[in-house]
């Protein structure tokens, strides 16, 4: 989903949550009489609420039978499933499955050192994620959407939250590398050459700022 907290503010409403909540736990597709029985609310009710659930991305329909009923005549009626990925949100924002997933293909590709296998994986997927951005996006833009909350100094962007925080604070040369390596190829993938990604630790902020080439 493109907006969490979208889906956050539709799971505030209780009748929303109820019928979410019910529908994840099948191990079929939810149809609106089921639904609306199990949570104790009338069929129409029911319907609203799961098609709002559907608008933010918390839930998929689909046009069929539900489960072990037979197929009536007419069109099929709409059923409901949640979708695989769940929902996680932070304050600050955090990308701690970027570096999992980096890590767990270093590893399983078997290439030793592990380490630097990640570093090359890393760049690469720098160079990967600003391939599919729009035309004419730029650096700042870019670092903000992915949570690193830029600030242009007078001398660097400086890049006041670690996306990797908790994972930098216990293996921070490893981490920090990757985090490194991933800003560096980002902004070679935009062109940005007026400015280059250096290591530069400081309390509170990110390892990384971005200086004048």
């Amino acid at each position: 989903m493109d907006d969490p907290w979208t889906a956050v503010t539709t799971l505030s409403d209780p009748s929303r949550r109820a019928l979410y909540d019910y529908v994840r736990r099948q191990d079929h597709p939810v149809g609106r009489d089921e639904a609306a029985t199990a949570t104790a609310m009338s069929r129409g009710l029911a319907a609203f609420h799961l098609d709002k659930l559907v608008d933010t991305g918390l839930l998929t329909a689909q046009y069929a039978a539900p489960t072990g009923r037979p197929r009536g005549r007419g069109r099929a009626p709409k059923v409901y499933e949640a979708t695989g990925d769940g929902l996680a949100v932070t304050i600050p924002a955090r990308r701690y499955e970027l570096i999992a997933d980096i890590l767990a293909e270093a590893v399983a590709g078997g290439e030793e050192p592990a380490a630097e296998a990640a570093a090359r994986l890393s760049y690469r997927r720098g160079r990967d994620l600003s391939a599919a951005l729009p035309p004419g996006q730029d650096v700042v833009g870019t670092l903000t959407d992915l949570g690193f909350e830029p600030r242009r100094d007078p001398e660097a962007i400086t890049l006041h939250n670690c996306p990797f925080h908790a994972l930098a604070a216990r293996h921070t040369t490893l981490v920090c590398g990757l985090n490194h390596a991933f800003l560096t190829g980002l902004v070679d993938g935009l062109g940005a050459t007026d400015s280059a990604p250096v290591l530069a630790p400081r309390t509170g902020r990110c390892c990384v700022e971005l200086r004048a080439r």
